[in-house]
């Protein structure tokens, strides 16, 4: 095993006397799929076949520490990242306490109820301005995740989230003009949070589709989070002990950051014995590569130029793609039929109406990510994400003038824009079908180039090593 302790260099390959053709190794950022030990073709960590006891065997994350970043991961998504889409509940407490009260105009007679539409409109704005920040700064939000790592962008999440809690707990009536800035601090913190979250998908090979999705699931279940503070509040809570307690649980995800996120990011797929976190005091680590650990007295085996090859993990790009493809069908005739059913004036079709749109948000907010995680380079994903979110805020923009437009030139008929609405939804099934054609170019080209398109029996199990 003397050569298992170094390895190949990047982008060569290595051979040992009397032993058949090797595969190749690309470093920590190639898409193989299998490392070189001794001349044996080993899979690597995560794919297809490979059982994630083999990180542990050459010291790698084990399982519970994988669980427990999964579990944790949901639990923070479900705590505390989507919180303001619960706004309803706590504008509730937020009355109950006089914010905005002076808008209200007093009554004219003791039957009447004093016109408070004024105190509305500016609850409105203050969810309209923290949504939008959502979504719109995702992009430089990304942008930060990309090019300082997950390190860096959970701190400016934190100070964030911590910022928003910390407002809302020393603000008053007399203050409430802080509820702008604190809703919109939460929201972007909360955000950056889920942002670094997709990654823990890459822990669980070709299962972290279906973690994305449970993580945006997460997130739109925080909404429950001000239900509760209503809740406590109705209890005799105080607003304010509350929100000190969501600013004191900082220092979890400041923890969680420390021992269960890696410093840049989590590759996929996963080079051998991955680990990440802090280790010991004053060292962090997320994976070296071999050639890091190798001694520099040490020699290798015979080293050869690597052979232009198709790469293994291209099939695992392609087999990802074509999975896709169905989801997106789903999801695309999810958001047609919930368009179809806000568009029907009927009451009993209406509850079927939510019923489709939390499903659809879901599938929709979860495949996206998903999905660009598969069709794109992992270093690009904050940024693409989040272009695709500050793009959502910017469609999101167009309901105030078909408002407008429902309210004035139609005399209050939305039947028009509402189909007009499920055309431009139904254009999304170009989507699903460029990705079906590319799936089809790839293969085809694949198939030129002489690479199996399916992994060949060598890596479905792995040859045991010598002891």
């Amino acid at each position: 095993m003397g050569e298992a302790r170094g390895g190949p260099r990047r982008g060569t390959r290595v051979c040992s006397a009397g032993v058949p053709p090797c595969t190749p190794w690309q470093g920590p950022d190639s898409v193989a799929a299998a490392v070189t030990v001794t001349g044996r073709a080993w899979p690597r960590a995560g794919t297809a076949g490979t059982p994630l006891a083999g990180d542990m065997a050459q010291g790698g994350a084990g399982v519970a520490k994988r669980l427990g970043t999964l579990l944790s991961g949901l639990l923070e998504c479900g705590g505390f990242c989507g919180i303001i889409f619960g706004w309803a509940s706590l504008v509730f407490v937020l009355k109950d306490l006089g914010y905005f009260q002076e808008l209200c105009q007093p009554s004219t007679n003791l039957t009447e109820l004093p016109g408070c539409s004024r105190q509305d409109e500016e609850f409105s704005l203050v969810f309209t301005i923290g949504s939008f920040m959502n979504n719109f700064m995702t992009f430089p939000t990304g942008f930060i995740f990309d090019r300082f790592g997950t390190t860096i962008a959970r701190l400016v999440a934190i100070s964030l989230y911590t910022g928003g809690t910390l407002l809302v707990a020393f603000s008053t009536p007399a203050l409430a003009v802080l509820l702008f800035p604190a809703m919109s601090m939460l929201s972007v913190g909360g955000m950056l949070l889920i942002l670094t979250n997709t990654q823990v998908g890459n822990l669980f090979g070709k299962y972290r589709s279906i973690i994305i999705t449970l993580y945006n699931g997460a997130f739109d279940s925080s909404s429950a989070v001000f239900l509760i503070v209503k809740v406590l509040y109705e209890r005799g809570l105080s607003l304010r002990t509350m929100f000190l307690f969501m600013a004191a649980c900082s220092a979890w995800h400041l923890l969680r950051t420390l021992f269960l996120m890696p410093r840049s990011r989590i590759p996929y797929p996963l080079p051998p014995a991955y680990d990440y976190g802090l280790r010991c005091p004053g060292r962090s680590q997320s994976y070296r590569t071999y050639e890091e650990k190798r001694p520099p007295e040490e020699t290798g085996p015979e080293e050869t130029p690597l052979e232009p090859s198709a790469p293994t993990g291209a099939l695992g790009t392609l087999a990802d793609l074509r999975a896709s493809v169905l989801s997106l069908v789903v999801t695309v005739t999810q958001c047609v039929l919930f368009s179809i059913c806000a568009a029907v004036p009927v009451l009993p079709v209406q509850f079927g109406t939510f019923v489709l749109q939390v499903l659809s948000r879901s599938f929709l907010y979860g495949g996206n990510a998903a999905f660009l995680a598969i069709a794109f380079p992992p270093q690009h994903f904050g940024k693409l994400y989040g272009l695709a979110m500050a793009l959502s805020a910017l469609v999101a923009l167009l309901q105030y003038p078909c408002v407008t437009l429902v309210r004035g030139p139609l005399d209050g008929d939305p039947f028009y824009v509402n189909v007009g609405l499920i055309a431009v939804v139904l254009v999304a099934f170009v989507s699903p079908v460029v990705v079906a054609r590319k799936c089809r170019q790839l293969a085809k080209d694949l198939g030129a180039a002489g690479t199996p398109l399916t992994a060949p029996p060598s890596a479905e199990t792995p040859t045991e090593l010598p002891h």
